[in-house]
């Protein structure tokens, strides 16, 4: 490790900023896998981004800023600044004098982007500094400012010759940059689904963040075809097709995180409309303790994908985190004495040391015969993305009676209903007692943001609406105490923090309602986390199974062998002041329908 990399590492611990036993390790790692110091501290979360720049920026005297107002930087200073060299020196001109400029940089202790700065813009430059993320998001803010005024000011009307625009005018670029902005802006809001959509007067961006779709940007109607053709050309798609439905990808690289964008062009009265649905791997790849499971479910989860054969069934409706529960059970389980083969539509994500396959209706190769391959391919586990027939369901459970473990989704409301959906697809009940060990419904619920969620005392309609208003006392005891046991994190740094909700008086019970802060973009909400309903297929559930029962039926079988029931299991999350009622009544009305 160089000189300046023990150097950096000193001044962090005498800053306070890093622990000193931490730090030999860390030269020693960054070294082997040549990466920087700072760079593998930040990615392995021993230090704060913040922190290391404001230890840096105290060693040297300089200011350290928390916030950029790039409402108050002056056009003439944005444009005299390429975007360019702005991203990648992580630096940004805010204010300026007759004699000086201020800038804030990310690295206190390279003066090279300074020195370039001051030839630059001809004039003394005083640095203050700010962390590589503030830097990063107020560049984009501040460009894309500029953009939007550029594409906002074009006069009605105005039509722009596509091919020759994108590709020979250099006019044309703000256009480039402002499509570039959509996918970092989206990023940093954590939207899954980007939509580009004609109107008559303008095009409109709506990003869906936790599910809901948000208006986020605006352009003049006249760069229309400029935007589509720019998503095309990134995608591989004709451009010169405007009649018929396009499908592509896009991989991009954005803030260090390598983001895959599946691209869905369709043509609308009003002109191409455009979908991008983007897949971050990070944000996918979740252990099952991440997932919001209370301690029991997570334990018999656990245990279930741990056996050597059976079905295993996760249900729920689209965008229900289905494939990431399945992803989830396949990451605990990856290991190199198993072979793992999946069939999926389309694989999302490649996963390491599995066998992934993509189903290709067709040519022929549907679930049901990549299934059948796969047993000629001596595979321990099995994960099929979707039981859509009974010639699938058959050989998912032949597959399970001699000897492999099968995961697959169906779509369902709640676990019982599975049961009889299969028994729609002609699957006979003894089959099915036979082969399926347990069925998991689940949805997604918005996580009320922490800093702003405001605590109240829950009313009497409150709990009606939990189905908790019968033996109030007692039911009320038992969510606390199943609201004491939400996993969410690192099991082995013990029990996560949980909000005054979970108390031991059923009394002093609290709820809380959404706020609107800076940090969740004043919706209340940041990021989602599960409900659940796992209903194992034990004794009692079997014998209403081979009776052919209906799935009320096997719903209060299994209630009464302690399934916890999908309102209940949003109520759990509600006591543990995860998320508000409203979520969770929204979430669970269509598996009451």
């Amino acid at each position: 490790m160089s000189f300046e990399q023990r150097y950096i590492g000193e001044i962090l611990v005498r800053r306070g900023a890093l622990e000193p036993e931490k730090l030999e390790n860390a030269l020693e790692t960054a070294a082997d896998r040549a990466v920087d110091l700072r760079d593998f501290l930040v990615a392995t979360h021993a230090v704060e981004e913040d922190k290391v720049v404001r230890a840096l920026a105290d060693e040297v005297g300089m200011e350290f800023v928390e916030k950029i107002a790039t409402e108050l930087i002056p056009e003439e200073l944005i444009d005299a600044v390429p975007i360019n060299f702005a991203r990648q020196n992580h630096v940004l001109p805010l204010t300026q004098s007759e004699d000086n400029v201020r800038v804030v940089i990310a690295n206190p202790l390279d003066p090279f982007p300074i020195d370039d700065l001051r030839i630059l813009l001809g004039k003394a430059i005083v640095p203050v500094a700010a962390s590589e993320e503030t830097i990063d998001d107020a560049i984009n803010r501040v460009y894309e400012r500029k953009d939007e005024t550029a594409l906002a000011e074009a006069k009605d009307g105005e039509e722009v010759e596509e091919l020759r625009d994108l590709i020979d005018m250099t006019d044309e670029a703000p256009v480039i940059r402002w499509v570039n902005n959509l996918f970092y802006t989206a990023v940093k809001d954590r939207a899954s689904d980007i939509h580009i959509e004609p109107t008559d007067e303008k095009v409109i961006v709506r990003y869906r963040i936790d599910g809901r779709l948000v208006p986020r940007k605006e352009a003049n109607r006249g760069f229309l075809a400029s935007i589509v053709s720019r998503v095309k050309i990134e995608a591989g798609l004709n451009i010169a097709e405007k009649r018929l439905p396009q499908d592509g990808r896009i991989t991009k690289k954005i803030a260090g995180k390598v983001i895959d964008v599946r691209v869905s062009t369709v043509p609308t009265a009003k002109g191409e409309r455009v979908v991008m649905r983007l897949l971050d791997k990070e944000q996918v790849l979740l252990n099952l303790i991440d997932l919001g499971f209370a301690r029991r479910e997570l334990d018999q989860l656990e245990q279930l994908i741990g056996r050597p054969n059976g079905i295993i069934l996760v249900t729920g409706p689209t965008g229900s985190g289905k494939t990431t529960t399945l992803y989830a059970c396949l990451n605990k389980i990856n290991t190199p004495e198993k072979n793992i083969l999946t069939a999926e539509d389309p694989v999302e994500y490649e996963l390491r040391g599995i066998g992934q396959m993509q189903v290709q209706p067709k040519i022929g190769l549907s679930f049901a015969s990549g299934l059948r391959s796969f047993l000629r391919q001596d595979p321990d586990v099995i994960m099929v993305g979707e039981i859509r027939d009974h010639e699938t369901a058959e050989i998912a459970i032949h597959a399970s009676l001699t000897g492999h473990l099968v995961l697959s989704t169906l779509h369902t409301n709640d676990a019982p209903s599975a049961i009889t959906r299969l028994v729609d697809m002609d699957v006979q009940p003894y089959q099915i007692s036979s082969s399926v060990m347990a069925v998991l419904a689940q949805r997604l619920v918005r996580r009320l943001c922490e800093v702003c969620r405001t605590p109240y005392k829950p009313t009497a309609q409150d709990l009606r609406e939990l189905d908790i208003h019968e033996a109030a006392q007692q039911k009320l005891a038992e969510l606390q105490r199943v609201a004491a046991t939400t996993v969410v994190g690192n099991r082995d740094s013990g029990p996560p923090s949980l909000p005054p909700a979970v108390g031991s008086n059923p009394g002093e019970l609290t709820f809380y309602h959404p706020g609107g802060c800076e940090e969740c973009s004043n919706t209340g909400y940041r990021g989602r986390i599960g409900i659940f309903e796992l209903m194992l297929i034990d004794e009692p559930v079997r014998r209403e199974i081979l009776n052919n029962s209906d799935a009320k039926t096997i719903q209060r079988v299994a209630q009464q062998q302690g399934m916890r029931p999908l309102r209940e299991d949003g109520a759990r999350q509600v006591v543990a002041g995860v998320t508000s009622v409203e979520e969770v009544l929204a979430a669970t009305q269509a598996a009451e329908v």
